[in-house]
């Protein structure tokens, strides 16, 4: 044991101190390798926590992301069905609104057209009947006999011309469009006033045509008789003519035009035939002779004047109602505009919301799809420096 094994820096070692020496060793090496065994187990286990934490981590967030998934498609059902519905009510809203509408214009318009072919057909039945009456005028002039048995008598005379005035006015015209005896602002009476519509001023009527001087005419058994008759006759026309210019033509109250009436078709034959100076001079003076077949045509046309009248009321009222109408339609449209507008944006919001989803589901499928491997083993044992020994001896 105390042999000297070699000799290390001028020093001799034994084989006792050798052996020693190297028990040493190997026991330091021994504790050294079991030192850096338990140092790699516990980086490996602190490895396999921070990898269990991580994929802890991992799981968590993505279970959040499929919640958050699930209650947002959740809301867009939701919403989609919100849209769906509301968008069916208002379209529901607008064609029942817009059915209503035009049933209602086309009850209006239906209601229109019948009045306008009813006026139409009365009016037909008045040119009807002035046919008629056109027709008669020849048999009214074999009647001048007993005519002037009646006109013999001033005041039956005065009374036959006002009753068959009467008469035509009453049977053309309704009550409130004429007035008989009517005074005037002057104090003045005209035999009738005929109301014109829109507020125009009314159309004064005489009946006292001056027959007394006509029959004298006709009852002339001389040219000196003659002659006198005409004298009396224009002198009384002239007269009764100025008269009536005097008295009925009022302007804002009257028209500027009024009517003499003469009660017999052939009396005023021959004064259109035989005294056509007294015809221009009336006229000139703004008044005109009608006969009662004349009386009974300018009837006729002022009340068709007085149908068009409220027939053009009518329409005015139809057309303000058109007119509301087209605004209310105005209106619906701008709100159907603004109806769409908010549905676009909305859409283009549901667009964007699926667009942000679909990335959700594209990386929470990429974090499923992820495979996480296991950290590389390493080496349990490895390569330790070893002494430099040189050995001598």
């Amino acid at each position: 044991m105390q042999h000297v094994l070699f000799v290390f820096g001028g020093r001799p070692f034994t084989v006792l101190e050798v052996g020693i020496a190297g028990g040493f060793f190997l026991l330091v090496l021994i504790v050294w390798l079991i030192w850096g065994i338990r140092r790699q187990v516990r980086i490996r286990a602190e490895a396999d926590t921070a990898s269990a934490e991580r994929i802890h981590e991992l799981e968590s967030h993505l279970s959040q992301l499929l919640k958050s998934q699930g209650e947002m498609t959740g809301r867009m059902q939701t919403m989609a069905e919100v849209f769906g519905s509301r968008q069916s009510d208002m379209m529901r809203a607008v064609n029942e609104r817009l059915d209503g509408m035009g049933h209602k214009l086309g009850l209006s318009m239906a209601d229109t057209t019948k009045r306008t072919h009813e006026g139409l057909r009365q009016l037909h039945e008045r040119l009807a009947v002035i046919d008629r009456a056109q027709k008669t005028i020849t048999d009214l002039s074999g009647q001048v006999v007993e005519l002037q048995a009646i006109l013999s008598n001033k005041q039956t005379r005065g009374a036959f011309g006002q009753g068959r005035m009467e008469a035509i006015i009453q049977d053309q015209l309704p009550p409130t469009a004429y007035d008989f005896q009517a005074t005037l602002s002057s104090g003045v009476r005209p035999d009738c006033l005929v109301h014109m519509p829109n507020g125009a001023p009314s159309l004064a009527i005489d009946a006292k045509f001056p027959l007394e001087a006509f029959n004298l005419i006709r009852n002339a058994k001389s040219d000196e008789d003659l002659k006198y008759a005409n004298t009396q006759f224009r002198r009384d026309f002239t007269k009764h003519i100025q008269d009536i210019r005097e008295k009925y033509l009022v302007p804002g109250e009257t028209q500027d035009t009024a009517f003499l009436f003469v009660p017999s078709e052939s009396v005023f034959a021959e004064l259109n035939e035989n005294f056509e100076d007294l015809v221009q001079k009336s006229h000139r003076a703004r008044v005109v002779i009608v006969s009662p077949s004349l009386l009974l045509l300018s009837i006729q046309v002022i009340q068709a004047v007085l149908r068009d009248a409220k027939m053009r009321e009518q329409a005015h009222l139809i057309q303000a109602e058109v007119a509301h109408l087209m605004d209310d339609v105005g209106r619906l449209n701008d709100r159907v505009v603004k109806l769409q507008t908010h549905f676009g944006q909305a859409n283009k919001d549901i667009d964007q919301i699926l667009i942000s989803t679909d990335k959700i589901t594209k990386r929470g499928q990429k974090i499923e799809d992820l495979e996480l491997g296991e950290l590389p083993e390493t080496d349990k044992k490895e390569d330790l420096p070893r002494p430099n020994l040189s050995l001598q001896g």
